[in-house]
């Protein structure tokens, strides 16, 4: 088996006992650049650099603290590597104009802008999901992929994730479940933050504003993270609990769930959604973003069900967030941490998965800063695939558009529950069908001097 076969195959089996280190069919390293610095930024590269033989060129972030946090982090795990800091993602790549992957572990407001510059400068992208805040944003980065002819990977890992390739192969392709009729995905964690922080200085070491970027611009305000020497910073996580920067719930994590179970079954864009919630309990904090919401997509046969709620206890404990799905002939509970088949007829069997560590392989996952182990794998074996479609020059398992039509979705969701009704979606001419006014909410201002991609 040559190297092109073999990163061909190398993810296609379930059960394989470890992630190889790919070279990716290239007699040097990969040139890497990282846009954005912080949680998943640096679990996304630190994950490649496990896989494949890369040099990272150049960071990028508009917090120098973290930006030095992560150039450190990269010392660590290879002393060779003394990658460029950057704090405009524009700089960084017009410096560095033969980068073969660019990773964006920005937040989501930033995905599109700084993923297209990526791929018009010629690298390939590795983008975190969502893809977009809003629909148009989205088709943006199908556009530029198709016309610069670029790989793209979106980070919706669940479809390399080994215990849930299990799931799909023994379970929906060996036909246990019969015919599915309804499937439920939902998310109970309480992580709608309730605070109300006062208004503060931005810090010397933070760039506001570039941070800010498209997006609205809010008054400075964040909870205090001891951690962080109590300074308030809004990018740790809090920026979540806005609509100006994210989609929400739905958006962060409606969306792994949708996307797994559209990739599971075989389904493309939904033919209607409709969903109603909003801010029923949690009144009291800043936080904009629903903390209850039920949303339908239509599949034709088959309703997919979203379901979340910030508050209150989740409806299984072991599944608190996850998908389940419901055919004549039994029942299948998928989630990151497990999944269960249950047969309707005791003669059938009963299966079930935990994730694949490989701690043993890894042993520096163990001790990595918020790193979720039971998903490293799952990362590792995204950018094998990945780096197999660089080198077929094909789609990747998460391509873009499969990551478009994910997130476009839930971002209908949000739409139908702000404006009451439910929305026909025409995905040929990307417009709500009978619908001008929702049309039209399908892009969103972007702040001066910033372009909308739709527009530029």
């Amino acid at each position: 088996m040559d190297r092109r076969q073999f990163l061909a195959t190398s993810v296609t089996s379930a059960t394989a006992l470890a992630v190889p280190h790919v070279q990716a069919a290239t007699e040097k390293a990969l040139r890497v650049g990282l846009i954005g610095c912080g949680w998943y930024g640096k679990c996304d590269l630190l994950r490649l650099m496990q896989v494949a033989t890369v040099h990272v060129d150049a960071i990028c972030d508009v917090d120098q603290r973290m930006l030095k946090g992560a150039f450190d982090t990269i010392r660590q795990r290879d002393q060779v590597q003394k990658p460029e800091m950057f704090g405009d993602y524009r700089e960084m790549l017009k410096k560095n104009k033969d980068l073969d992957i660019v990773i964006v572990g920005t937040p989501d407001h930033w995905h599109a802008l700084a993923a297209i510059a990526a791929m018009e400068s010629g690298a390939d992208v590795w983008v975190q999901k969502p893809i977009s805040v809003d629909v148009l944003e989205g088709k943006a980065m199908v556009d530029a992929a198709r016309k610069h002819k670029r790989v793209v990977q979106v980070g919706t890992q669940r479809r390399s994730t080994p215990h849930i390739m299990d799931a799909k192969e023994k379970v929906i392709r060996g036909g246990l479940l019969g015919q599915v009729g309804l499937v439920e995905v939902y998310c109970y964690y309480h992580m709608r933050s309730n605070d109300k922080p006062p208004v503060v200085a931005v810090p010397g070491f933070f760039d506001y504003d570039m941070w800010t970027g498209p997006a609205a611009l809010r008054q400075y305000d964040a909870p205090k993270y001891a951690d962080l020497g109590n300074a308030n910073l809004p990018h740790r996580r809090w920026w979540r609990a806005f609509n100006e920067y994210g989609n929400g719930i739905v958006g962060d994590m409606c969306i792994h769930m949708l996307d797994m179970v559209r990739w599971m079954l075989g389904l493309g864009w939904p033919k209607s959604v409709s969903s109603t919630g909003g801010i029923l309990v949690q009144k009291n904090g800043a936080s904009n973003i629903a903390d209850t919401q039920s949303a339908t997509f239509d599949f034709g046969d088959l309703p997919v069900v979203w379901q979340h709620r910030t508050y209150g206890d989740a409806a299984d404990p072991q599944y608190p967030w996850g998908a389940t799905f419901y055919g004549d002939k039994g029942t299948l509970k998928v989630s990151v941490n497990r999944f269960e088949f249950t047969p309707l007829y005791a003669k059938a069997p009963t299966l079930s998965g935990v994730p694949l560590m490989e701690d043993d392989k890894y042993p520096e996952d163990k001790t990595e800063k918020d790193l979720e182990r039971h998903v490293a794998t799952a990362i590792r074996r995204h950018w094998v695939d990945f780096l197999a479609a660089r080198v077929s020059r094909g789609k990747p398992v998460a391509d873009i558009e499969e990551g478009h039509i994910s997130t476009a979705s839930c971002i209908l969701a949000n739409l139908s529950m702000n404006l009451g009704r439910s929305l026909t979606w025409d995905p040929k001419t990307h417009t709500v069908i009978g619908d001008a006014e929702a049309t039209k909410k399908l892009r969103r201002d972007y702040r001066k001097p910033w372009i909308h991609p739709a527009d530029a």
